[in-house]
């Protein structure tokens, strides 16, 4: 049974802390789904290049996840993420809905840049709680994470700006 965020499972730092890894490990079990999905909606070659280079380094974010669970000496495994799980259902609603391909360009930069934002929330927090709790170790794996989930960001903001929403408009 999966526990909600403000289970009674969690009692301390540690369980929330370990919680928390374990959300994260979920929702990018579940981006590593739906990036490829998304490659086959778009038809801007820029957009989808983004989308497979993410989809690379979202792989590596799962390996320096497990890395943490090992270095915190528990099992890498994901508990249910209501809110990634939301932010995929309404890619696919707004997808289905879309018969513009220029628009449909632009609603995936949006869905795709909803998921930074959520995960960038999530590794913030982790690296603040890894630090409180003395583990430098598995807080250097999440900054790597965040510095990529940062840039990804970043270019899907440029791209978006430079000519997507534009074409969509």
């Amino acid at each position: 049974m999966a526990m909600g965020f403000f289970s009674k499972d969690i009692h301390s730092m540690d369980d929330l802390f370990v919680h928390t890894m374990r959300d994260i490990y979920y929702a990018e079990k579940q981006i590593t789904k739906a990036l490829p999905e998304m490659m086959e909606k778009t038809t801007n070659p820029e957009l989808k290049m983004n989308f497979e280079k993410h989809l690379g380094e979202t792989q590596n974010h799962v390996r320096r996840l497990e890395e943490a669970f090992e270095l915190y000496g528990i099992e890498a495994k994901g508990v249910d993420c209501p809110a990634i799980d939301g932010i995929i259902e309404e890619t696919n609603e707004i997808a289905g809905e879309v018969d513009d391909p220029t628009v449909m360009d632009a609603a995936l930069i949006a869905a795709a840049q909803a998921v930074e934002h959520y995960e960038i929330t999530r590794y913030g927090t982790l690296i603040a709680w890894a630090n409180e709790l003395g583990r430098s170790d598995c807080a250097a794996l999440f900054e790597q994470n965040l510095a990529e989930e940062k840039a990804t960001d970043q270019k899907l903001t440029a791209l978006a700006e430079d000519n997507v929403n534009r074409r969509a408009a």
